[in-house]
């Protein structure tokens, strides 16, 4: 009885130090996005919402697909959120149809905000990475790439349109455009624990 006594004893330990060990995890990954301030409308990627914008997120619930989030519209802006810490897990707008003047203003408001993108690509997309340091600029990810080396995104604005962003003349014809805030590792550590 003593043996089974010490097994279980021992057994809830090492499960108590895991689920401990992976509650430190996450909350330092939410810690280390949080510190790169990468905000819209005043949410945090990685903070916790304050009272108020608690309150927002129960006056505005929008269905959410994941497993332990939430999500909620301010206005244009739809958040995804953490359901056990109320951290910010994904920051995004939606626009379609749309035309290429609200395309334009978009991008040069994320300009505005995050200065040069990281990477342009197919004229369609446009992405700013960030890594525990801050924003990696375009010739830092280019001399990553030319090393055969992948960098270390801690978390990434992606900017899409279905038209060309620079394009200025043309059909002036309706279109999709949208953007996206999160951390994929911290994404990917928070899907591993709801499996």
């Amino acid at each position: 009885m003593k043996n089974h006594l010490k097994f279980y004893l021992a057994a809830c330990f090492i499960f108590v130090a895991s689920c401990s060990s992976q509650a430190d995890e996450s909350i330092n990954l939410f810690e280390r996005v949080a510190k790169l301030k990468i905000n819209r409308n005043d949410y945090i990627l990685g903070e916790t919402l304050t009272d108020k914008q608690k309150q927002t997120a129960q006056d505005n619930a929008v269905q959410s697909a994941s497993p332990g989030t939430y999500k909620f519209k301010d206005h244009d802006l739809f958040v995804v959120a953490h359901q056990d810490t109320d951290r910010v897990l994904i920051l995004y707008e939606h626009y379609e149809p749309t035309n290429r003047e609200k395309i334009r203003e978009l991008v040069g408001d994320l300009f505005f905000v995050f200065g040069e993108p990281t990477v342009m690509a197919h004229d369609k997309t446009i992405y700013w990475a960030f890594d525990g340091g801050g924003k990696i600029s375009e010739n830092e990810y280019k001399e990553a790439k030319d090393q055969k080396k992948t960098p270390a995104f801690l978390a990434t604005v992606k900017l899409h349109s279905s038209h060309e962003i620079m394009e200025s003349s043309g059909p002036v014809t309706d279109g999709t455009v949208y953007y996206i805030i999160s951390s994929e590792p911290l994404l990917k550590l928070l899907e591993q624990r709801n499996q």
